[in-house]
Formats: structure tokens, C-alpha cells, sequence
């Protein structure tokens, strides 16, 4: 019988590393600027070889070459928001939860009892 690898079980909400997010956030901005690069190849053999539907596929490499490096910037520096605008929104919502102290009238409102003689 073969060995699995040994894989912990995840019991925690606790955010990736940051060397772990910055690590996979390379590899795709250099998996992405590949697909650029394979854009280009591929858009000069077609050009060279004359090959049919050149008019599509010219203009379909093209549009490949402007956005890709585009997309490629904006996602290399996407990261998940930092702890503290975490714990600020929850802090936010609940206090929207509640309602406002005024919003019951004098009659409604619990009057404090204090007694004197105890």
C-alpha cells in the first residue's frame, strides 16, 4: 500500500503568507506575459506564411499583445485587503445593527431607579 503525503487539516481563517501570495501572484504574471510572447511568435509565423483568415487572426494577436500585459500588471498586484479594513468593516456593521438610543420616546424608554437609602 502506497503512502499519501501527510496534508494538515486547515482549521483556521487565517490568511495565506504574504511570501506564499506574492510567490503565486509571479508565477501567473510570467504565465501570462508567455501567452503575450506566444502571441507574438505566433502573429509573425502567420504573417510569414501568408495563412488563410490572416485578416482574424492578425488582429486577434494583437488584441492578446495590448491586454494581456495589461491584465497581467493589474492581477500581479492584486492582494487580498490588509487585517485591519477586515476588522474595521465588521466593526461598522455592528454597530449599524443597533438601533439608536433616541429612537424610543421618553414613555418608552426604561427609566433608572436609584435608591437612596441602600
Amino acid at each position: 500500500m502506497k503512502r499519501q503525503a501527510y496534508q494538515p487539516i486547515l482549521i483556521t481563517d487565517a490568511a495565506r503568507s504574504q511570501n506564499d501570495q506574492l510567490t503565486s501572484r509571479q508565477k501567473r504574471y510570467v504565465l501570462m506575459m508567455s501567452i503575450r510572447v506566444a502571441c507574438l511568435v505566433v502573429g509573425a509565423i502567420l504573417a510569414s506564411v501568408h495563412a488563410p483568415l490572416l485578416w482574424l487572426w492578425l488582429p486577434l494577436c494583437a488584441v492578446g499583445m495590448v491586454l494581456i500585459p495589461w491584465l497581467a500588471v493589474l492581477l500581479a498586484n492584486d492582494r487580498p485587503p490588509k487585517e485591519e479594513h477586515r476588522l474595521a468593516n465588521k466593526f461598522h456593521h455592528r454597530h449599524r445593527d443597533e438601533t439608536p438610543p433616541m429612537s424610543l420616546t421618553a414613555e418608552e424608554r426604561p427609566h433608572k431607579v436609584i435608591d437612596v437609602e441602600t
